[in-house]
């Protein structure tokens, strides 16, 4: 039989197998195309193909009536108008943003949105498999209509439909796979694990939770 034994620590652990080769393919707007000729601990080699990506936020953002807002933007990879939580880029990393920062920002530019209350939801890797993507899924409450300047939205976010749903109604969705979108599908799902947790939402990670994948 498997052991059923939990490990002390259940934690993905860092690792690095040398690297020989390293060329970069192809470089876009956000994204590197990378290929590493890589030594295996046995001593094999294996050519890698993968994507740099500086990473992403999504914003989970619960109102007083326990709704949550999407937005519907089209995607062009998957020829889908998809439902999505606001999200964005985490591109100003290297210039000092935090991830909570960047995920404010987000929310104000695709909703003129604020919230005063923020929580980690869930951190995870878009496909560690072909890419280096990591995104942090933020809860946000004690949501309001942003002062001052509003960003203008150009390009698919001009297109950008936004509506508040009820959460039980998106969950149900996600889990009749009616939305598929990795950030929602998580943060919905992260969101009735944490409510099913001793404490609730308020033992959630705090913003500035130390990220792995994207330090801080």
């Amino acid at each position: 039989m498997p052991s059923t034994d939990t490990p002390s620590t259940l934690a993905d652990s860092p690792e690095q197998w040398p690297v020989e080769q390293r060329e970069d393919l192809a470089a876009g707007g956000i994204t590197t195309f990378r290929r590493d000729r890589v030594r295996t601990p046995a001593g094999s080699a294996l050519v890698r193909d993968y994507i740099l990506h500086s990473g992403s936020v999504a914003v989970l953002a619960l109102d007083n009536e326990d709704n949550v807002l999407i937005i519907t933007q089209y995607r062009h990879p998957v020829g889908r108008r998809l439902v999505e939580l606001p999200a964005g880029l985490h591109d100003r990393r290297q210039r000092g943003e935090p991830p909570q920062e960047a995920a404010a920002r987000e929310l104000w530019e695709e909703t003129d949105l604020r919230a005063e209350d923020w929580r980690v939801l869930a951190d995870f890797y878009n496909s560690a498999g072909s890419s280096d993507e990591a995104t942090r899924v933020f809860l946000a409450r004690a949501v309001g209509k942003a002062t001052g300047e509003m960003h203008v939205r150009e390009e698919e976010e001009a297109h950008m439909e936004q509506l508040w749903v009820p959460f039980d109604e998106l969950l149900q969705a996600v889990l009749d796979g009616r939305v598929t979108t990795a950030a929602t599908v998580i943060g919905v799902l992260a969101l009735a694990a944490a409510r099913a947790q001793p404490g609730g939402v308020d033992a959630l990670r705090p913003v500035d939770a130390p990220w792995p994948a994207r330090p801080f």
